[in-house]
């Protein structure tokens, strides 16, 4: 299988920015859809963006309009571009497939200051 590293969270305040990675150890052309999940304390995993092999994106409503998510290919590594930042976004992101597969990663958090 193929397994995805997740980085890029950390500390930012409210209308900031982040970019986070996630780096496949194999070519991510065999999985049919790479998307980004989150889990804030106390809630349930929702997913906030997916990338198919074409390229074709969703993003949840939660989200739209400042979450971007994007691949390359020839780096093995699919990206979310973060803007606007808010505290409810304050979680733990990991990426994965979809449908999700139980080989998660240890996620990266992103905590957001008000």
């Amino acid at each position: 299988h193929v397994r995805l590293v997740e980085s890029g969270g950390g500390l930012v305040q409210a209308g900031g920015s982040l970019r986070l990675s996630c780096l496949a150890s194999g070519n991510m052309l065999s999985a049919n859809t790479i998307a980004w999940y989150r889990q804030a304390p106390g809630k349930q995993r929702e997913m906030v963006a997916r990338i198919t092999i074409a390229g074709a994106t969703n993003t949840a409503d939660s989200v739209k309009g400042r979450f971007t998510i994007s691949k390359d290919n020839a780096r093995n590594t699919v990206y979310l571009q973060m803007y606007s930042l808010k505290p409810e976004d304050t979680a733990v992101y990991y990426c994965n497939t979809d449908p999700w597969s139980n080989h998660w990663g240890q996620g990266t958090q992103v905590a957001v200051s008000s």
